[in-house]
C-alpha cells in the first residue's frame, strides 16, 4: 500500500512532517522486489542498531543523521546518500531533524 499517488508529482520535503519526538514513515512503493518509506525523524530520536537481510540505501532529503555501520560513524547532511549493506548491523540517529528516502531491494 502507497501512501503516493502514481503519476503524480511527489516533494519529499514537504510531502511528510515532523512530529514532536516521533518518527514518521510513508510509504512510497511496496512490492515484493522492495520498499521505498520516506521517513521523519525529530532531533535526537533513533533506530536501535540492529540488521536486515537486505541491502538498504538512505538518501537524506533534509537535515542531518548520524549512521552508525558496523559500529562506524558516518555523519550525512541534505543530498548524501550511504548504502548499508545486507546482514551488517547498523543504527540511525538524528543530529537535528532529518528526513530520508529508504529503498531496500530484496533478492
Amino acid at each position: 500500500m502507497s501512501n503516493f499517488e502514481h503519476s503524480s508529482i511527489i516533494n519529499f520535503k514537504k510531502d511528510i512532517a515532523y512530529a514532536e519526538n516521533s518518527v514518521v514513515s510513508k510509504r512510497v512503493i511496496e512490492k515484493p522486489a522492495g520498499n521505498i518509506t520516506l521517513f521523519s525523524f525529530d532531533k535526537g530520536q533513533k533506530l536501535s542498531e540492529h540488521s536486515a537481510p537486505f541491502d538498504a540505501m538512505v538518501q537524506v532529503v533534509e537535515g542531518s543523521v548520524e549512521i552508525l555501520i558496523n559500529r562506524q560513524s558516518f555523519v550525512l547532511n541534505e543530498g548524501e546518500t550511504i548504502i548499508m549493506p545486507a546482514n551488517i548491523p547498523h543504527a540511525l540517529m538524528a543530529v537535528e531533524r532529518f528526513k530520508m528516502l529508504l529503498t531496500m531491494i530484496k533478492e
